[in-house]
């Protein structure tokens, strides 16, 4: 993630629910544009819940801004207020105000609930991650919460193509942090990082790549994108995991998997901002352009998994 990318949820995931959230409290509007304001604040964390991305912050804080905003919308609601219709021409523009905002938010949440579903019939795969609690970072078929849709039809991508359905994880703590630290350089500060990777399906290895370094974040390879990884040839459709630890691959391309074996750990090589695992599915690619293949949508354990969906494996 850039400097900027680490700053910007600190505003939309923290400044802006927080003022939101003290003006139905503790503003003094007309009845009407009170209601449109909780409107408004509900809108907003429920955006924000659905496609903001919780690295810096926990997740969590959704459901506590949820809790506030009940608690501050009964508390106005038995406080004496003014009138129930603006009285003026500047109330009447800060009703306006709260709307058109209000209107962009519910877009928002529209778009995110509907990239929960898969553009087409998916892959069903198990989880490949060991214990803990896991946290879809990308994942889902907009680009609103998945990152990866950006290659799907920009031509400059053509040879990426078949991430466009991907899913990146990472591990929770139990603060429901991703890390210990703001932005740490060490990728072993990372929870995700050395967790068991274990097949998602039975199949070939068609690929095996294990010598590339682990970055120390922010730092990216932009030369091995993938870094370390492993595809697997399950009944035709091949299964990537990408980003692993260096040293940790434990298979060879022509070997025969179970599902559930051993594959490495999760690692951060490759052009990766912080340390986390890819997964996808596509269609069988070429010598030259290995993730080219056309993208096929996954279902992990019976689950189209999206951007802030969680994962626990016991």
């Amino acid at each position: 993630m850039s400097w900027f990318a680490h700053w910007l949820p600190l505003v939309l995931q923290l400044a802006v629910p927080l003022a939101l959230l003290s003006a139905v409290a503790f503003g003094r509007t007309a009845r009407v544009t009170w209601i449109a304001l909780a409107i408004l604040a509900g809108l907003v964390v429920a955006a924000i819940g659905l496609a903001g991305v919780w690295l810096v912050l926990p997740w969590w804080l959704t459901n506590l801004y949820a809790a506030v905003l009940l608690a501050g919308m009964l508390r106005r609601w038995h406080r004496d207020g003014p009138a129930a219709r603006p009285a003026s021409v500047r109330g009447w523009l800060a009703l306006a105000a709260v709307v058109l905002p209000a209107v962009l938010a519910a877009g928002v949440v529209a778009r995110a609930i509907a990239a929960r579903e898969s553009r087409g019939p998916a892959v069903d795969l198990q989880f490949p991650l060991g214990p803990g609690t896991y946290l879809a970072v990308n994942g889902g078929s907009a680009a609103l919460v998945n990152a990866h849709e950006t290659t799907r039809t920009d031509q400059r991508f053509r040879d990426y193509r078949g991430q466009s359905d991907g899913l990146d994880l990472v591990r929770l703590n139990g603060a429901g942090l991703r890390a210990r630290g703001w932005r740490p350089a060490d990728p072993g500060a990372y929870a995700i990082f050395g967790t068991a990777v274990r097949a998602p399906c039975g199949g070939r290895v068609v690929t095996a790549v294990d010598d590339l370094p682990d970055m120390a974040p922010p730092a990216v390879d932009r030369v091995h994108l993938a870094g370390n990884h492993v595809i697997l040839d399950c009944a035709g459709t091949w299964v990537v995991l990408a980003h692993l630890a260096r040293g940790s691959v434990a298979v060879r391309a022509g070997q025969d998997v179970a599902a559930l074996a051993p594959l490495g750990r999760a690692g951060n090589s490759g052009h990766s901002s912080e340390p986390h695992l890819h997964v996808h599915a596509q269609r069988p690619g070429t010598a030259a352009a290995p993730f080219s293949g056309a993208p096929v949508p996954i279902r992990i354990d019976g689950a189209y998994l999206a951007r802030n969906d969680r994962v626990t494996v016991k």
